[in-house]
């Protein structure tokens, strides 16, 4: 199997398979970290065909390490989802984003609606974390990245990543916890 630096020089050649296995090998990376980034599952989708669009058209001018190229992308998308996060796009959509993760389980409906309940109230959560602490736990715990590769992902230094972490897991733990109360409160209000 071709490196992704080998098959950015084939493509620099001209060569549109290449184009296609590097797309292909990035792709679902790239559109999960928008998805989760900005919750709407189509404007992800736009936003992803954007990121590879962009990458094609910095392919001559960058310059990759060996095995550096999948966070060179990751830091395409985290300006793509900076991008429009300051348009007036998205001032208009809806939080709407769905994942399917579900697919071909062959598990029971009550099952089913917990889980998609404890995904959107993630979801809700990590939507209330500031951009950069929202960029950085995605990147984490999501997409497994070290925090030094976050940092040059995130053009931040190491410490300022660890920070965002550990206040972005604060401040979800804060947010999870008071829904899990509210929730209580709400159970114990009818059933009283």
């Amino acid at each position: 199997m071709l490196s992704d630096e080998k098959l950015v020089g084939e493509i620099k050649n001209g060569n549109e398979a290449a184009m296609e296995i590097l797309v292909n090998r990035h792709y679902n990376t790239v559109f999960t970290y928008i998805c989760r980034r900005i919750g709407d599952y189509h404007k992800a989708y736009d936003l992803t065909q954007d990121v590879f669009v962009r990458m094609l058209g910095g392919l001559g001018n960058v310059k990759l390490q060996e095995g550096k190229f999948a966070n060179w992308l990751l830091k395409i998308a985290v300006n793509i989802c900076r991008d429009y996060y300051r348009s007036s796009t998205f001032r208009q959509m809806s939080n709407s984003c769905e994942f399917d993760e579900d697919a071909g389980l062959d598990i029971n409906v009550i099952s089913l609606l917990e889980r998609k309940e404890d995904i959107q109230s993630i979801k809700h959560a990590l939507s209330l974390l500031s951009e950069e602490q929202g960029e950085a736990v995605i990147l984490k715990y999501f997409h497994d990245r070290k925090y030094a590769e976050i940092a040059v992902i995130t053009d931040s230094n190491e410490s300022t990543v660890k920070s965002r972490v550990r206040q972005g897991l604060l401040k979800l733990k804060e947010i999870l916890l008071k829904e899990d109360n509210d929730e209580g409160r709400n159970f114990q209000g009818r059933n009283g």
